[in-house]
């Protein structure tokens, strides 16, 4: 697979920046050839399925593995070589690891005092880090009497109260449910900005990336696929999997018209001549194309696509309908509630050309 520039330029180099970095487990390669940049103080989040090569970057940065080749760079000093604990970086795992017999203070003091700190700051910094995740009244308890929210703030205040210069997250709120990761995402954005900490988050949750992250790089196959802010990689998707991988997506193939990278292209299709921007270079004038489209995107209308009502399904904010054309192919939209037609009753689709992306036909 081939990695498409990003259309967002790169942070300036020299805060935490990947060079050509690949780790291969016998001939197997779990992170192929990565270059980027990151700059102080933001949220990066890797995202991708499990297997891609997403945590054993972070692996890579954390010292837990070494690289096969190329160099990891932190402010400028090589990390080959530098053993984990003299890193200036820490990790949190998903399972938290925390210790069982420990209290919630002993368990954020752990770290602390494995660098011979003086008690008394050991104490202060581990009772800023207690108000800081808003567990000072719970410094005595034990993980066992806590929530899982509560287990979660834990790792979180142990993992920052080494004061690190990048906090590394692999998939710190997995073990959360719906409602508690979602609001856990909020509190964990908002610690950020107040810590201005930068942090690498691995999570394969693509609704996650998008709350937390800065900026996102996905993944896939050991190699990153495309890396850009969400708004960009959501709406200007590189490839066919990043569009299936960050929400729901239409996609319909064509011949590709006259234009380029930036371009409004006509793209003939079996519905009649379609219109949308090529944001990263589809191809040559003639070429197989591919239109991708998000639902919200497509609109019920009184002309343009025609296709049959399949049903509407009512979501509360919004209802989604999904339209069959003529040779089978579904298409789904979605519009406001309503009163709308009636499902089995003949419907137009239409779409502004602003509102669709051109991509390679054979993009992976």
């Amino acid at each position: 697979m081939t990695t498409p520039a990003s259309s967002t330029p790169s942070p300036a180099p020299g805060h935490l920046r990947f060079a050509a970095v690949s780790k291969r487990f016998g001939s197997h390669p779990a992170v192929d050839s990565v270059d980027l940049d990151l700059a102080p103080g933001q949220v990066f989040c890797l995202l991708g399925p499990s297997g891609c090569g997403k945590s054993t970057l972070l692996r890579l940065v954390a010292g837990f593995e070494e690289p096969s080749a190329g160099t990891i760079l932190l402010d400028g000093q090589d990390l080959a070589g530098v053993p984990p604990h003299r890193r200036p970086v820490n990790m949190m795992f998903q399972s938290y690891a925390l210790f069982p017999h420990k209290d919630v203070a002993g368990n954020v003091a752990y770290g602390l005092e494995r660098e011979a700190l003086g008690k008394a700051e050991v104490a202060a910094r581990v009772a800023e880090m207690l108000r800081l995740v808003q567990l000072d009244a719970l410094g005595h308890r034990r993980p066992d009497q806590l929530s899982g929210g509560q287990r979660q703030r834990v790792a979180l205040a142990r993992a920052l109260a080494k004061r690190p210069r990048v906090l590394l997250l692999d998939e710190p709120l997995g073990a959360l449910d719906r409602a508690l990761r979602e609001e856990t995402q909020a509190e964990l954005r908002a610690l950020q900005r107040r810590l201005g900490t930068t942090f690498v988050v691995v999570t394969h949750d693509p609704a996650e990336a998008m709350v937390l992250a800065d900026r996102i790089g996905v993944m896939a196959a050991g190699r990153l696929v495309q890396v850009g802010p969400a708004a960009e990689l959501y709406e200007r998707p590189a490839t066919r999997y990043v569009a299936g991988l960050l929400g729901d997506v239409n996609l319909i193939e064509g011949r590709l018209g006259e234009g380029g990278a930036g371009a409004v292209r006509d793209l003939d299709t079996p519905y009649g001549r379609l219109r949308a921007v090529d944001h990263h270079g589809a191809g040559p004038a003639g070429a197989p194309g591919l239109l991708t489209l998000r639902p919200e995107r497509l609109r019920l209308a009184e002309e343009g696509l025609a296709g049959t009502l399949l049903d509407a399904t009512y979501l509360g904010e919004k209802i989604l309908y999904r339209v069959g054309l003529a040779d089978g192919r579904v298409l789904r939209a979605s519009g406001p509630p309503g009163a709308g037609p009636a499902v089995g009753a003949p419907v137009h689709l239409a779409f502004a050309p602003d509102d669709a992306s051109l991509l390679p036909a054979d993009s992976a």
